[in-house]
């Protein structure tokens, strides 16, 4: 996240609240993962409001490596895998579905070799116009980068549901703009900006529009929630009224 440890913490707690509220509408195992991403994108940028504080000189060297290994790990390593097999389950039988499982291939192979690039070779993290640069020389190769973006974006814009589509033009739009603006710290940039977007993941099963069974539709039987335990603090305050 731009800007400043404060910051990243802050957008980590506002995101965190809408990734907590998306899980409370999630009715179907097979949309778990995706109904996650909105609260995985809140410890992601909790990550780097340490990274700041380890930049500002408020954590020590080692706490700095390790909490930068932890936000690129799930930048470089987990996203490219996580995006596509989150849409591919949720996807019905047919040819998009065997493509989007191609691109969670393609993911799989940029997580292996992006994974293999931050543990065998040093990374460097340093603020470049209120932004954190994160370089390896491994993970910043171009045609991983190409396989990367192919991974995470194509999947989303293959998907059958539309809302999810939507999400994966928004991601390419603000991709590319970052990466012309901001090419030197496009992971932070671009990762922040996905986080903020994935409040129309939440608006999406609040409104039940994300149904794997009948997608861009609501199915006429309404599943019950599949996290109930979520709701217990809001049924005991009903029953004290």
């Amino acid at each position: 996240m731009c800007f400043s440890a404060t910051s990243s913490f802050i957008a980590s707690g506002v995101i965190a609240s809408i990734g907590v509220a998306t899980l409370r509408h999630v009715r179907e195992p097979r949309a778990l993962l995706f109904g996650s991403v909105p609260a995985l994108f809140a410890l992601h940028q909790f990550t780097e409001g340490w990274v700041w504080l380890g930049l500002d000189g408020r954590i020590g060297p080692l706490a700095l490596d390790h909490v930068a290994f932890l936000f690129t790990l799930y930048a470089k390593g987990i996203l490219p895998l996580l995006m596509p097999a989150a849409v591919a389950l949720m996807e019905p039988a047919g040819w998009r579905r065997k493509a989007i499982l191609g691109l969670t291939g393609v993911g799989a192979l940029v997580c292996a070799w992006d994974v293999y690039g931050l543990v065998f070779f040093p990374s460097q993290v340093l603020v470049e116009q209120n932004s954190i640069a994160y370089h390896n020389v491994v993970t910043g190769n171009l045609w991983i980068s190409g396989l990367y973006v192919l991974a995470t974006c194509g999947a989303l814009l293959l998907s059958t549901h539309r809302v999810v589509q939507a999400y994966g033009v928004l991601n390419v739009i603000v991709l590319t703009i970052a990466d012309i603006i901001k090419e030197y710290a496009f992971a932070s940039v671009w990762c922040f900006y996905a986080a903020i977007m994935s409040v129309m993941i939440y608006w999406q099963f609040r409104r039940l529009n994300i149904d794997v069974e009948t997608p861009n539709g609501v199915s006429p039987i309404l599943r019950p929630l599949l996290l109930p335990w979520l709701h217990l603090t809001k049924r005991a305050r009903g029953r004290t009224d």
